[in-house]
């Protein structure tokens, strides 16, 4: 399972999928007798009946990719199909956005706040908010190596750079933007459990405020003001623009705003 978990790392997946993926295998080798079809779809009826599809899917990925590192000469597993909304829920909207940024800002909360700025202008995922450092303000943007080893760009607007170079004018330019304890960056579940706090203290409803809703709110904001969704498909790290089509859908709350304003008859 180490091998496994190192190939993992080698091609760039993030700790936490690897965690996830091992889990996964381990809970395998322990249900099933032998490596076959048979045991395989076994299993999956089981993931099926025992979690929830978005689960299950996950498992099954993890399986799949352990069966093409093994080179197992069998079946892979196919995903269960989910039905999308066609609306989203519990995202952040730009009015609670400004409350949550205003209200950091005044209480001088300066670590929070950029938090905040930078999940909500870059369109980053947690996992690569963590890896900023003081050098990328200068430089206005991060290079990040993904998954397949793809290079995508994370640009940070020109606004943002100035205030961040503000913010730390003395800080090295190899430092951090966002640091835990000792040399390591914050965690994922410290900044999702900070940015909880942050909410609750400014009045900005909870369930809409944690990293991944920022991100919507940067891909709705920007499909606003530019239109082309290939470009935000590339910034936003997208294989397929129909990825990027899910972040642009209106939230139920607009919809039910767009139906009374549009229904007058």
């Amino acid at each position: 399972m180490k091998k496994f978990a190192q190939h993992l790392r080698e091609k760039g997946y993030a700790e936490n999928t690897v965690n996830s993926y091992a889990f996964a295998i381990d809970q395998l080798i322990n249900r099933i007798q032998s490596l076959t079809n048979q045991s395989l779809l076994a299993h999956k009826e089981w993931l099926v009946s025992s979690f929830a599809p978005k689960t299950a899917n996950s498992r099954i990925g993890a399986i799949n990719a352990y069966l093409d590192y093994i080179a197992f000469d069998g079946i892979r597993l196919k995903g269960v199909k989910i039905q999308q909304k066609p609306f989203l829920d519990n995202i952040i909207s730009n009015e609670q956005y400004a409350q949550l940024k205003d209200g950091l800002k005044g209480d001088n909360n300066l670590f929070w706040y950029f938090v905040v700025r930078y999940l909500g202008c870059t369109g980053a995922r947690v996992s690569e908010l963590r890896q900023f450092r003081a050098k990328h303000a200068f430089d206005g943007y991060m290079d990040i190596v993904s998954k397949g080893q793809k290079l995508r760009r994370v640009w940070i607007p020109e606004i943002l750079c100035r205030e961040t170079k503000d913010w730390m004018p003395e800080r090295d330019h190899g430092a951090l933007l966002f640091p835990g304890k000792g040399e390591n960056a914050i965690s994922s579940r410290g900044i999702a459990l900070g940015l909880k706090r942050a909410a609750i203290r400014y009045g900005v409803d909870p369930n809409v405020v944690y990293p991944h809703s920022f991100r919507h709110l940067f891909a709705k904001n920007f499909i606003d003001r530019n239109p082309d969704i290939s470009l935000l498909a590339d910034l936003m790290g997208h294989e397929s623009i129909e990825t990027t089509r899910i972040y642009l859908r209106r939230t139920a709350n607009e919809q039910r705003a767009a139906v009374d304003e549009a229904v007058n008859w």
